[in-house]
């Protein structure tokens, strides 16, 4: 299982900041869109977490325009901790995502809200940063770092490597959005 310790910025100015990761940080390791759906049990479940079972179809298209599609399927317990998320992520690519569509639907779940990201993802010593227009939303900066553990010494760490690289590409901490995704989206949300 992989902690993700991650946060997510408003940018107000995204062609100022994709000239600052291109020439300042980083080569673009890939362009990507990806198109979201969350499932959930028709009935109330314990066993699923609340955020439910995602589904994603990505496209990746490397720098030579080399264009990978997948189908992932992650489920994983949220938490923030002083605007920093830490989620425990489970996550695993399936072959043919109609077919898991199905398959849920047998075991009676339901999809619901979707989520379209479009950007491009850099490396940027041991942080993907992802600079990504969110339909609906506008756009976003995305750091994250993936640990083994979420001590708070792992964390604190993680958190504070965040933080320097979000105020080494000129963003301001007032800009951090500490709720998620599925929560702007939906109408009390935004």
């Amino acid at each position: 299982m992989n902690i993700e310790i991650e946060l997510k910025a408003w940018v107000a100015d995204p062609e100022a900041l994709s000239h600052t990761l291109n020439t300042g940080l980083s080569l673009i390791s890939r362009a990507f869109e990806k198109e979201d759906t969350y499932w959930y049990p028709a009935l109330p479940s314990p066993s699923v977490p609340s955020s439910g079972i995602r589904i994603r179809k990505e496209t990746a298209t490397d720098a030579q325009g080399h264009a990978t599609r997948q189908v992932r399927i992650t489920y994983k317990t949220k938490e923030l901790r002083e605007g920093i998320e830490v989620n425990h992520e489970r996550e695993f690519s399936v072959s043919d995502g109609p077919l898991f569509e199905d398959l849920l639907r047998r075991l009676g779940f339901e999809p619901g809200m979707g989520k379209h990201k479009q950007g491009w993802a850099f490396d940027y010593e041991g942080i993907t940063v992802e600079l990504a227009r969110v339909s609906g939303l506008g756009w976003f900066v995305e750091l994250e770092i993936l640990e083994d553990n979420d001590r708070p010494e792992t964390v604190a760490a993680a958190r504070t490597r965040l933080l320097d690289l979000l105020h080494r590409l000129g963003i301001a901490r007032d800009k951090i959005e500490p709720r998620y995704y599925t929560e702007l989206l939906t109408p009390q949300g935004g």
